[in-house]
């Protein structure tokens, strides 16, 4: 019986942490047949919970990283910036580029490809993780399909929704790292819903 109590915890757990999709323009049969994607990120008019602006997000966090130490204000806003090149782009291409064995799909920054994702992040929450409490990273992202030489017409757009990113055995203490996880479940995912809905 406890067993069985812990395996629908654990379901109903899952079910409530997993991520949603949500077309909003055209269906994922615009995807089918492609094999190759140009990706471009965008951070534009982000959202971080508690914040009215990214800007008053980085002049909250730099002020009390400056009070600690001289220079770490600056430290953090740049690596806030650097990251997304650095770390989260990098894991969304890995972990997209990955789920294809045999290479028939894949992503790339600078590609030459006729068809071009845009990944625009619109929301973010770093999460924290300060040994005896943490909350994951999250996200929400659209991602857009276009001709890469007609970038302004749509083909097909979906929204990602609760995506969460975390170490292992909760060992994620760098913000950075915990969002860069979040984007590799992005990735993950668009991937697994190419495969099975883009037919």
């Amino acid at each position: 019986m406890k067993n069985i109590l812990f395996v629908a915890v654990l379901f109903v757990s899952t079910t409530i942490m997993a991520q949603k999709a949500k077309v909003t323009k055209g269906d994922w049969s615009a995807l089918k047949g492609i094999s190759v994607y140009n990706l471009e990120f965008d951070y534009s008019n982000l959202e971080i919970p508690k914040y009215d602006s990214e800007e008053e997000f980085l002049k909250d966090k730099m002020a009390k990283r400056e009070e600690k130490e001289v220079g770490g204000g600056e430290k953090f806003k740049n690596s806030w910036f650097a990251d997304r090149e650095d770390r989260y782009e990098p894991k969304f291409i890995e972990s997209f580029n990955k789920r294809w064995k045999n290479n028939e799909v894949s992503v790339g920054k600078n590609m030459g490809a006729e068809y071009t994702l845009k990944i625009h992040t619109t929301f973010l929450y770093p999460g924290y993780n300060v040994g005896v409490m943490r909350q994951n990273a999250k996200l929400e992202a659209t991602i857009s399909l276009v001709k890469s030489d007609n970038p302004d017409t749509v083909l097909f757009s979906v929204n990602y929704t609760k995506v969460e990113g975390y170490g292992a055995m909760g060992n994620d203490y760098n913000s950075g790292y915990r969002i860069s996880e979040a984007y590799a479940k992005l990735g993950k995912e668009f991937a697994a819903n190419i495969r099975k809905k883009a037919k």
